[in-house]
């Protein structure tokens, strides 16, 4: 295709954003509502964008409108597009006041609970205009948001290889796990304790075959032990730890969120020491993408916390990371 005259004169930024919300909304009327145009509006800027580049980019069926493969292409291209442009303005208002501004991070539900919050509460005593934007959940829904570019930067746990060689990763600390439970426990009075001591307690772990449980399974293997016949299964961390806050079960904890976090003050962590289970963090982002003077201003913060971390006897400063995650 010949860019400068089919379609660097053609193709509009406006085009490509109603082709987004039609894919988003699955029908022309729900984006031409959401965008406050008309029908036809919405109709002549995909016509106009499939006669510029010459292929369908839609496909339409009894539920809704769905991109063909033409439409994904363009879509993930344009995605990437529009967050540069995005970039650009903030870059723009940085110019101004670096102090102002907006950083979309992502984490675990682990992190977020402890981590995260003692990070953005010193990014907020020294910067108070820079508005910070938090999605928490699954680290596999985080690296397909940071992906997407929908985040400036991620923080999660590494557990696994990481392929893709265009991010970049930096470590923060190294994280070990802790058997918890709540402070009317009789457990919490006993200064010695075995991991076989506590099998036949009521557990609420995550499954084994999820991700954190497989870290877990490894644990109870390394003393011998099967993985206990569990009373609740849940990967949920908060649901988890209130359910040990009530006296009646035990479960298991980044150290991280325990020594961090404000929002545990029934859990006590048992004296069982899991080794297997130290596992690095650090931050993931783009390389080839400069981050924000608010994402930048984040990850110093970020790195003021990890020190503070190093003190815990769970948790201590990575010496270095390979380019892993999970």
């Amino acid at each position: 295709m010949d860019w400068g005259q089919r379609i660097g004169r053609r193709l509009k930024l406006r085009d490509l954003h109603i082709l987004f919300a039609v894919v988003e909304c699955g029908s022309m009327t729900r984006a031409a509502k959401q965008l406050s145009v008309s029908n036809p509006v919405v109709s002549k800027a995909i016509a106009g964008l499939e006669h510029t580049l010459g292929v369908r980019l839609l496909d339409r069926d009894v539920q809704g409108i769905h991109p063909t493969i033409h439409g994904r292409a363009l879509l993930d291209r344009g995605l990437a597009a529009f967050d540069e442009l995005r970039q650009a303005v903030k870059v723009i208002e940085a110019l101004s006041d670096p102090t102002v501004g907006e950083v979309r991070i992502g984490s675990s539900v682990a992190i977020a609970s402890g981590f995260i919050p003692a990070v953005v509460a010193r990014l907020n005593r020294r910067f108070p205009r820079i508005v910070v934007d938090l999605l928490a959940g699954e680290p596999s829904t985080i690296y397909r948001a940071l992906e997407e570019r929908r985040l400036d930067l991620a923080v999660l746990h590494m557990h696994a290889p990481l392929s893709r060689q265009h991010l970049h990763v930096e470590a923060l600390y190294e994280d070990g796990y802790v058997v918890v439970a709540g402070a009317q426990s009789s457990w919490t009075r006993r200064r010695r304790i075995e991991l076989a001591d506590l099998m036949n307690e009521p557990w609420a772990l995550p499954p084994p075959d999820s991700a954190v449980g497989s870290i877990f399974l490894q644990a109870f293997a390394a003393r011998g032990l099967d993985y206990p016949r569990l009373a609740v299964s849940t990967q949920t961390m908060p649901a988890r730890a209130a359910l040990a806050a009530t006296g009646r079960f035990l479960t298991i904890v980044p150290g991280s969120a325990l020594k961090l976090s404000t929002g545990y003050p029934a859990l006590k962590a048992l004296p069982i020491d899991l080794p297997t289970t130290r596992r690095p963090a650090g931050i993931l982002r783009f390389k080839n993408r400069t981050p924000s003077p608010a994402a930048q201003f984040f990850m110093e913060c970020a790195r003021d916390v990890a020190k503070l971390l190093a003190k815990s006897p769970t948790v201590r400063r990575s010496s270095g990371i390979r380019p892993t995650t999970a």
